[in-house]
């Protein structure tokens, strides 16, 4: 499975390596261009495209949501799922920390602790 909220050229290099019956899952276009499938790589290689727009769970169907943040917390505290934290920020920091994300100066998640 390819998780892409890039688009762009993101989108062709993932599409050209995704596995045989592989999912390639649309989030975002973040690179200011929004890429098409050619149906004939589709098939060639039986795999999918499928969009994902979070925020719409939110009014279709809210409690997917919950179900979600559930089962991920059960797997990060099973240590099944290790999240890249690239850098823990105290509050103070948060807006320097949101301009790096906007410049995409950082790799993985940024944290913002409360507190400080």
């Amino acid at each position: 499975m390819v998780w892409d909220p890039v688009g762009g050229d993101v989108f062709e290099a993932s599409r050209r390596c995704i596995a045989f019956e592989g999912r390639l899952v649309v989030v975002g276009f973040t690179s200011g261009r929004i890429p098409e499938a050619p149906a004939g790589h589709l098939l060639v290689k039986n795999y999918s495209v499928v969009g994902l727009h979070w925020g719409l769970y939110r009014s279709k169907n809210p409690g997917v949501v919950a179900q979600a943040h559930a089962a991920l917390g059960r797997l990060y505290a099973d240590g099944k799922i290790r999240p890249l934290v690239s850098e823990r920020v105290p509050m103070a920091g948060a807006a320097q920390a949101l301009t790096r994300l906007a410049t995409r100066a950082t790799v993985g998640k940024v944290v913002v602790l409360p507190g400080d």
